[in-house]
């Protein structure tokens, strides 16, 4: 009879330490498959960054190991400072202008309307356009010859001779962003759209009994109260458009005259046009502690936001 109460006691003191792994054995299987998708390729990319690897050297697969030396030719790259300053102007630009104008079309389909949700899935529509059909057709849009958007400002006589927009250097930038505001107009407006249909109505209701005007519920109310919502919104459009590559390159590949050299573009002409593949690897790092850092803020903020 004493040998029962021991069993039940053993099997008592393996069930909670198999509970605890359980969590962990469930998440192996994607844990694997994000460390062999993104994790090895993230940690063989700093391996390289310190590495001479070039052409010669992924033939010969004898590599060298030179410190810094890879960061400090890209620094002293005058084309590096370049790519860097348009890829901040880029990002920001992009971000500013994605922002307001998807939190005024957040705010519209906040509310009900006649055919709201035909005009919610047509925004959505051009967002599950891939980015390279995006670009192909707005290089199309803006081309100097046949683009719709010359002939439209000619015909208005809105300008005497048709521009070329992703010809000239003056323009070729401002083209690109245009054309990424409007790829992430649609991801700004659901984000902000599902926190704006989360506010309690009654402060709303509150608010207007006081005769607060619409402005007046903009600024004080709904603002504050998707602070967080808009801090997301705004992380997670720094991310995406410091590394976005391949509207710029299909429109511009850089040019003209490096006036859209950003650091994907960058990166991929040292790696796939110079075949510098250590120094490439480098300002990939470059880009991931830039991400890094706003990152590390973003995290700081919202717990400082949380009040943790």
């Amino acid at each position: 009879m004493s040998s029962l109460p021991e069993k039940t006691l053993l099997r008592g003191t393996k069930i909670p330490s198999l509970e605890k792994l359980t969590p962990y054995i469930f998440i192996l299987p994607a844990g694997l498959f994000l460390f062999a998708i993104m994790g090895y390729p993230m940690i063989f990319t700093i391996f390289m960054s310190f590495q001479k690897f070039n052409l010669a050297t992924l033939v010969s697969k004898q590599t060298q190991f030179i410190g810094l030396a890879n960061y400090q030719g890209v620094m002293g790259n005058p084309e590096f400072v370049v790519a860097l300053q348009h890829s901040l102007i880029f990002t920001f630009a992009s971000i500013f202008f994605q922002f307001l104008i998807g939190l005024g079309l957040a705010i519209l389909f906040s509310k009900a309307f006649p055919l709201s949700n035909v005009m919610r899935g047509l925004l959505l529509s051009g967002w599950q356009i891939p980015s390279v059909v995006t670009g192909t057709i707005f290089l199309w849009l803006f081309n100097l010859d046949y683009g719709l958007i010359n002939f439209i400002l000619t015909s208005l006589n809105l300008v005497k001779e048709p521009i070329g927009w992703v010809t000239q250097a003056d323009t070729a930038l401002i083209t690109v962003i245009i054309v990424n505001i409007w790829l992430g107009i649609p991801f700004n407006t659901i984000l902000l759209t599902a926190g704006i249909t989360g506010l309690p109505e009654d402060v709303f209701e509150a608010a207007t009994v006081d005769g607060a005007s619409a402005w007046q519920k903009l600024v004080y109310i709904t603002i504050p109260l998707l602070r967080s919502t808009i801090l997301a919104v705004l992380m997670l459009g720094f991310i995406y458009t410091l590394r976005v590559f391949d509207v710029i390159w299909i429109m511009t590949k850089g040019g003209p005259a490096d006036a859209t050299e950003v650091l994907p573009t960058f990166a991929y002409r040292l790696s796939f046009i110079s075949f510098n593949f250590g120094q490439s690897a480098a300002v990939s790092v470059i880009i991931l502690a830039i991400l890094l850092i706003g990152a590390v803020g973003y995290l700081k903020f919202a717990v400082q936001e949380e009040g943790l």
